[in-house]
């Protein structure tokens, strides 16, 4: 297992090991995602496949474009906006 330090500043190094697994380059950018009992790193690609479960276990139940629809409708018309 690799394990890493998180700094005053809130910093951590990702361990070389996790870097080449992942793929990650300097400059990369990664985003947490909550899986269960803690996070998972995912690195963010500019390829829209690479999206693929990065939005896994963020919302309690699917949303029919129905819903979608009329809360779009909702917010263009000003409902339950203060």
């Amino acid at each position: 297992m690799t394990t890493s330090t998180l700094t005053s500043k809130g910093q951590i190094t990702v361990p070389q090991a996790v870097r080449t697994a992942l793929g990650l380059q300097t400059g990369d950018k990664v985003d947490f995602v909550a899986d269960g009992a803690g996070f998972r790193i995912v690195p963010l690609r500019a390829d829209v496949r690479n999206l693929k479960g990065r939005f896994a276990g963020r919302a309690d139940a699917p949303v029919s474009i129905e819903d979608m629809d009329a809360a779009i409708a909702d917010a263009a018309s000003g409902v339950g906006n203060p």
